[in-house]
């Protein structure tokens, strides 16, 4: 690694040392933890940041850190020391406000670890060096930056559609896509010169954003069905967003509770209003 690169060495030193400090000590892991419940009703925003220091076990703490040692490199000694930063926390809490956007009904939810800080990286490489070609981990592949950007946008909307696994892909697509965009501030040069590339990487990922935004029952998030029926039937997905609109009405309810009925957006006003109309 060149002397350049030497904020990406730091924080790899920094993940290693919180990581081990976590790993070690469950009350500290579980003070500094991304949890749901602790961020929208204890208002404990640090943990934005702090939960990406952390990790769930060794295994993760060294792929993510194999990544960000080569991704982190090269960008930090092509656009300098602020911009990377400005990229690595970027994708950092982008990625969390993703997660907590689409699991603002589950207070128990909780993730940890850099990856969406390193997905914001990562993405943000293809957009600034698309042609690069990226390797597939303990694997003989390789594959063009763009492509490996699609794949991994589709694959990381599968992953938040079906919860398959217990993998946060919601910050890693979240990550990635703001990481990508700040780049893009720091080398505006890159949209002219790779227009293509960050439309192909980006659209779907933003569709999907969209989609979930104006129809959130398309998630079927914490649905029986999806795992276990994937040809859900048209009562099955009307089931699904009952529930879920109840669960976003019960979470305004509960902030009237806690802020007042004036602390209510005009989108939750909204909301309430055509859930009152309803019943």
């Amino acid at each position: 690694m060149q002397p350049t690169a030497i904020i990406t060495l730091s924080l790899i030193v920094i993940n290693c040392l919180v990581s081990f400090k976590g790993l070690k000590n469950e009350s500290f892991f579980e003070r500094f933890l991304f949890r749901v419940d602790e961020v929208l009703k204890g208002k404990q925003y640090y943990r934005l940041i702090s939960s990406g220091f952390l990790h769930i076990s060794w295994m993760h703490l060294i792929l993510n850190m194999v990544s960000l040692y080569f991704f982190g490199s090269l960008l930090e000694m092509a656009l300098g020391t602020f911009p990377f930063l400005a990229i690595y926390f970027a994708g950092m809490i982008g990625g969390k406000m993703l997660a907590l956007f689409i699991h603002r009904n589950h207070d128990d939810y909780s993730s940890v670890g850099a990856s969406g800080a390193i997905c914001g990286v990562i993405f943000a490489s293809i957009a600034i060096f698309p042609g690069f070609f990226v390797g597939l981990f303990l694997l003989p592949i390789s594959m063009p930056g763009w492509l490996f950007g699609v794949l991994y946008v589709l694959y990381s909307i599968y992953g938040i559609k079906s919860k398959f696994d217990n993998i946060g892909h919601e910050a890693h697509l979240g990550g990635a896509l703001v990481g990508m965009y700040v780049a893009l501030i720091f080398e505006p040069t890159a949209i002219t010169n790779n227009f293509i590339t960050i439309i192909i990487v980006s659209a779907p990922a933003m569709a999907f954003i969209y989609l979930i935004v104006k129809r959130p029952y398309v998630l079927f998030i914490d649905n029986f069905y999806y795992k276990q029926h994937h040809n859900a039937t048209l009562e099955d997905r009307y089931n699904i967003a009952k529930k879920m609109k109840q669960d976003e009405v019960d979470a305004i309810l509960d902030k009237i509770h806690r802020k007042g009925i004036n602390s209510l957006t005009k989108a939750e006003r909204q909301l309430l209003d055509e859930y009152s109309s309803s019943q």
